[in-house]
């Protein structure tokens, strides 16, 4: 197949088979970074931990959903998948004429189940102009960000793919408690991500990728004002009581080489989707990534239903194309083969190839069907962002009807191109089954 020239730094990060043998992740599993960012206690407090509606959609976003505990360590899971559970995303948000808070910029604090009070608004304050936006918004406006070193640590250059993945799943979490408490929804891509990065005193150990909204659009005055936050460090160990952080150029120079938005496509369409509310609140809350298959089929009907869901538009100011491909692997009345985007491109079986090439991980060759989202967009950090949003309703519609379902980042990213003939980047590998 014909080259074209894809994302440099994407190629920088590829997987082989001789590059995860000759140069493997070795870390101090005694000293992992932060995974949660507090500010100063001065900070006044909502506590999520109530029977308002609005702090229980906040709470469905990135809430701690379990705790296990180990021998000398406390193990927390979030609503929000995360690639190795080292969440390096932080949601910041702006609220305006919600019932519950008082008006102004808040930060999601996941570690104590609360909203932190940055900035209380005076009238007619708001942050729209600063994200040159032509209209203010009643209702919430999140931004979240990236804490990169919390996934450097682990998968070193490789990180941006998964703080974008990441970041993706959280834009998908907003997307399904906007459906649940019938709020609407939006992505918004293109904004001044250097000056809100500078807005709130981030340094570059954090920086801004997406905007969700999740409210109603208004013709209202806005004013500018100004926030005055302390620059925190949410991420670096200490080791002997020396705060560490280990720089990634790589990862710094691949956010800045991305910040452009080049040949713009908005998508003015909404999902709609038909879930039962209750149950679908309680498959949001009981998500879990599945260790293991049975090797049983699904049906052919829950699978075209998962496809429904994961299809249908994600309203945004730059759609990039994003290409499913699939091996089926075990499912009733469907042919074995590889499929694209609903279309069989050959047929056999090729489960064996597929948990090959997830790295030799049996998830990829005992599952119903294995995925692969590839792109050949020019703007990586909406696409890679929207392949997250896809893999989270995988996880959300399959778990709606008992299917499991497991994320895999790591996979050998040229010999997925060549069994799918293509060149492309592969975003994210996911497998579905019993």
């Amino acid at each position: 197949f014909m080259l074209i020239p894809l994302n440099s730094y994407h190629q920088n990060t590829k997987h082989s088979y001789n590059s995860i043998r000759t140069n493997p992740n070795r870390v101090n599993w005694n000293n992992p970074p932060n995974k949660f960012k507090f500010y100063s206690k001065d900070y006044k407090r909502v506590d999520l931990n109530s029977q308002n509606e609005n702090y229980n959609f906040l709470y469905l976003i990135s809430g701690i959903s379990a705790k296990k505990t180990y021998p000398d360590v406390e193990y927390y899971l979030r609503i929000n998948p995360s690639a190795g559970a080292l969440y390096p995303n932080e949601v910041y948000f702006q609220v305006r004429n919600v019932d519950g808070f008082e008006d102004g910029i808040y930060h999601l604090e996941v570690g104590s189940s609360s909203a932190v009070l940055l900035k209380k608004f005076e009238k007619n304050e708001s942050i729209e102009e600063l994200l040159e936006l032509s209209y203010s918004v009643d209702g919430f406006i999140f931004f979240i960000s990236s804490i990169y070193f919390r996934s450097s640590w682990k998968y070193k250059n490789r990180a941006f793919r998964y703080c974008l993945l990441d970041a993706g799943h959280l834009i998908g979490t907003m997307e399904a408690s906007s459906y649940l408490f019938d709020k609407d929804f939006e992505v918004i891509y293109d904004f001044p991500k250097e000056e809100l990065n500078k807005f709130f005193s981030f340094d570059e150990k954090e920086f801004f990728t997406s905007i969700v909204i999740a409210g109603k659009k208004q013709q209202n005055e806005k004013m500018s004002f100004s926030l005055s936050l302390p620059t925190l460090d949410g991420a670096s160990y200490i080791e002997e009581n020396i705060s560490f952080f280990e720089k990634n150029k790589l990862v710094e120079t691949a956010y800045q080489d991305s910040l452009n938005i080049v040949d713009k496509k908005t998508q003015e369409k909404s999902a709609i989707f038909n879930f039962q509310k209750q149950r679908f609140k309680d498959t949001i809350f009981k998500r879990r990534s599945i260790r293991e298959f049975t090797k049983q089929s699904i049906s052919k009907i829950k699978f075209e239903s998962i496809l429904n869901v994961v299809n249908q538009a994600i309203k945004s100011d730059c759609d990039e194309q994003v290409d499913i491909y699939y091996t089926i692997n075990r499912v009733e009345g469907m042919i074995l083969g590889l499929y694209k985007n609903g279309q069989l491109l050959r047929t056999g079986d090729f489960s064996s190839t597929a948990g090959y090439l997830c790295l030799e991980q049996d998830l990829g060759k005992s599952s119903a069907v294995t995925f692969f989202l590839t792109s050949k967009g020019k703007n990586y950090q909406e696409l890679y962002q929207k392949a997250g949003v896809i893999g989270h309703r995988l996880y959300i519609a399959s778990n709606y009807l008992d299917i499991g379902c497991s994320g895999i980042g790591a996979y050998y990213d040229d010999e997925v191109c060549e069994f799918i003939e293509e060149n492309t980047m592969v975003l994210y590998a996911l497998a579905i089954g019993n």
